[in-house]
């Protein structure tokens, strides 16, 4: 990706844990280069280690537990070009280690708990996105992972999910507000699915944002309902619901992208690519080729895969307007 300035673009990815961070900040490496993305995990401001939090008795995602002064001092600084000595937070020992130094790049991400909960932080952000999974999915999640690979019990996967709830729904949650984007994975409407093998994934995105524009599904401010399933895309039962419409969440003015249900051939995503329109793709079949670059990742056969890519090329096109427009104040200046 070529560079027009030395503007640091300062992006957000909030969500709580296992909620599908890590994947999106891959999918977002492919866009950007590993050279020109510097990731930041906020775990590392945590004030408490996890025996002063146990002492403490609060979880991480209690504020108490983070140093947000030291994080808005930094995140501020790296912002301004600066480098930062930055906290390390070990998730294998539970215990805070020496700092390590944090050049400033072109495209820096914060990620975590906490991006968009300290106001002062949050008015740094260029472009934020929230990972909501829906608590039902969550479980399901996490009992396939940690039943499967840890041996867990189902009771003591749902007592660890719901002593974090009261601290999630306080502090994590209330960020949704906050972000220009939300990516929202919930149960599919189209069967009964226990096990959340479907699912129903919807793209929230802010209306009136300078950074970008809102992608839409054939007609801009409709609502439309579309089953593309048939002679050009293959689609196994349940098939695929695909809704578009205009909405308000959280006093905001959005427009809501859907699918529900699971693509069969990734290659065929082409075909709902061709109906999408402002998805900033810079040529033809870019999301889908995208997507068919990491055909193992979790959720590429979903909703959540194809929105995760179309979600990063807004963040792309957020940091080509926001660096030309700082280089054009340049040019203006030096006339």
């Amino acid at each position: 990706m070529t560079t027009q300035s030395n503007q640091v673009v300062l992006i957000g990815v909030a969500g709580d844990s296992g909620c599908g961070k890590s994947t999106f900040l891959r999918r977002l490496e492919d866009l950007f280069g590993k050279e020109f993305m510097t990731v930041i995990c906020l775990d590392d401001y945590h004030s408490l280690d996890r025996k002063g939090r146990k002492k403490a008795g609060v979880t991480a995602l209690n504020p108490k537990a983070n140093n947000f002064d030291l994080m808005y001092e930094q995140i501020k600084a790296i912002k301004e070009g600066n480098a930062i000595d930055k906290p390390i937070y070990n998730h294998e020992t539970g215990e805070l280690d020496p700092p390590e130094r944090v050049e400033p790049n072109k495209v820096v991400v914060i990620e975590g708990l906490h991006p968009l909960y300290d106001e002062r932080v949050r008015e740094l952000v260029d472009f934020s996105v929230y990972l909501d999974i829906s608590e039902e999915v969550k479980i399901n999640w996490k009992i396939q992972r940690d039943m499967a690979e840890r041996g867990h019990t189902y009771e003591d996967i749902l007592a660890s999910i719901r002593s974090r709830k009261p601290d999630f729904t306080a502090y994590i949650e209330p960020q949704k507000e906050y972000a220009d984007v939300v990516i929202e994975v919930l149960p599919t409407q189209l069967i009964e699915d226990k096990e959340s093998k479907y699912l129903r994934v919807r793209l929230i995105q802010k209306e009136g944002k300078p950074t970008f524009d809102t992608a839409y599904l054939f007609d801009e401010g409709s609502t439309i309902d579309w089953r593309p399933c048939g002679r050009k895309l293959t689609c196994a039962y349940p098939g695929i619901k695909m809704y578009y419409g205009p909405d308000n969440y959280m006093g905001h003015d959005v427009s809501i992208l859907e699918v529900d249900g699971q693509f069969d051939n990734l290659e065929e995503v082409i075909y709902i690519e061709s109906h999408l329109s402002k998805t900033s793709t810079k040529h033809y079949g870019e999301m889908t080729e995208l997507l068919l670059q990491h055909k193992d990742y979790p959720g590429s056969t979903n909703g959540s895969g194809l929105f995760q890519v179309l979600v990063g090329l807004k963040m792309r096109e957020a940091y080509e307007r926001l660096t030309s427009s700082q280089t054009s104040e340049k040019e203006t200046a030096k006339v």
